[in-house]
Formats: C-alpha cells, structure tokens, sequence
C-alpha cells in the first residue's frame, strides 16, 4: 500500500520536499511480490484513478483518509497524514476528521488514527493552536430540518433507545455537525466514504441526500464510488451503488 501512495503522492504534487518523502516511503515489495499488483498500481490507480479531475486531489486525499481510518488500516495511515497535508487538507480538517469518524466508525479506529497522525503532526511543528478546539463557536442550525429528522428518529426509535435518540440529537447533529473546522461538504463526504467503507449501504441514502445539499455535485458522488472501489474492494461499492443510484434519479425528479 505504500507503493501505491507514494506513487500517487509523487505523480500529483511537486517539490523537492514531497519527492525526498516519497523516496522515503516506497518500499520494493509490492514489485517484489507481485508485479502484476504494481502494474494495476502505477497503470490504473495512479495514473488513472488519481489523475481524474473529477474529484480534486485534496478531496482524494481525505476520502481515502476516512476509508483506511474506516477499515483500520493503521500500519500505513501516516503516509496518508503526509499525503493528505500535502494536497492541501490542513491539520485543523484532519483533526475534525478524526473527531468527527470517531462517531461514525468508533472510538478505536478515531484512536487508532490519531496515534497514527501523531508522529507525522510532530515531524512537522504542527501546534495544538492549528487544531480543532474543543468547543468553537458552532455554525448556525436549520431548526427546521433538525426538528424533522429528530421528530422521525423519536418517533422510530424512541422506545428502542432512548439514549441513541438523545445523543443523536444532543452530541451529533447539534454539535458535531456545526462544528466549522471541517465545512459541511467535507464532514459529508467523508461520512458517505466511511459508510462505503463500512459496508453500510443502508445508511448512505440520508447521508449521500445531505452531501449533495451541502455542495458535493453528482459527478463528484460518482467518481467517490470509482475512487472508493481500489481502497475498500469492489464487492462494497457495488453494495453501494443502488443507493447512489436511488438517490440520483429521486433528486432528478
């Protein structure tokens, strides 16, 4: 997996300083092991996949960010810390990514990845003033659309969990999702990754509807899907498509 971002990271951005990083980070086994891997590697995710400018790269970066963190990839999730930084996500956006996967994902992953962005913040002088705070001033909530989702989720699943219900409201949609280190487009986009990610198509129709709303154009959804395949496996893009599919034609109505 290193061989594949330190390719990517070489064919996408410039400077001496990325190319000394990736030098440091591509190792021979993919090559040595399976040619044919290196080949669809440099071929098609490289030279494909990351060149289509359907999706920017910093976009790339931060989905492919949320997927491994998803899939607890950690060996590997530091050069995606580099490469991520590199594209032009800032620390502040990593950071509430990692915040905000961590309710989505779970505890363990959000910890994991933060250990594994730990050394990359360090090697770089990254200070704790350039995170996301603890508790900003939150964006302004549209009290209309929140009554309706939470009116729905109480009254589908009040009597199940109360708890799930109050802390859906409380901490994610009256919190989280207001918080302004990570815009609302990209809070949605990586949520809609990590669900692929997840292989929890169920869950993507809201999510995907939202993200949309919140700027993600459908070519931009389309090529998440493209792009999602090589880092979580065919068969959960395939799972998810319908959905995208479903959401596509409903919003074309």
């Amino acid at each position: 997996m290193k061989a594949i971002i330190a390719a990517s990271t070489l064919s996408l951005l410039s400077g001496g300083a990325v190319a000394e990083e990736v030098e440091k980070t591509i190792p021979g086994a993919v090559a040595r092991v399976s040619p044919a891997l290196q080949a669809y590697s440099t071929n098609d995710l490289v030279g494909k996949v990351w060149q289509n400018e359907t999706l920017a790269v910093r976009d790339r970066a931060l989905v492919t960010f949320a997927a491994l963190m998803t899939r607890h990839e950690t060996e590997n999730l530091g050069s995606f810390v580099e490469l991520a930084l590199d594209a032009g996500v800032t620390p502040m956006e990593l950071s509430e990514t990692i915040t905000h996967l961590a309710f989505y994902t779970g505890w363990g992953n959000a910890t994991a990845a933060a250990e594994a962005a730990a050394p990359v913040f360090e090697a770089r002088g990254i200070a704790t003033g350039e995170l996301a705070p603890d508790a900003p001033q939150l964006l302004d909530l549209d009290e209309e659309a929140e009554a309706n989702r939470q009116n729905f989720v109480s009254s589908t699943f009040g009597n199940v969990s109360p708890g799930v219900v109050l802390h859906t409201e409380q901490l994610l949609f009256r919190d989280l999702w207001l918080r302004p280190g990570l815009a609302p487009r990209d809070r949605s986009l990586i949520t809609v990754a990590a669900l692929i990610a997840a292989g929890q198509p169920e869950q993507m129709s809201f999510h995907l509807n939202k993200a949309m709303d919140n700027g993600l154009t459908r070519e931009e959804a389309g090529e998440l899907l493209s792009h999602l395949a090589f880092y979580a496996g065919w068969p959960k893009v395939f799972s998810a498509m319908p959905v995208a599919k479903q959401v596509f034609e409903a919003r074309s109505e």
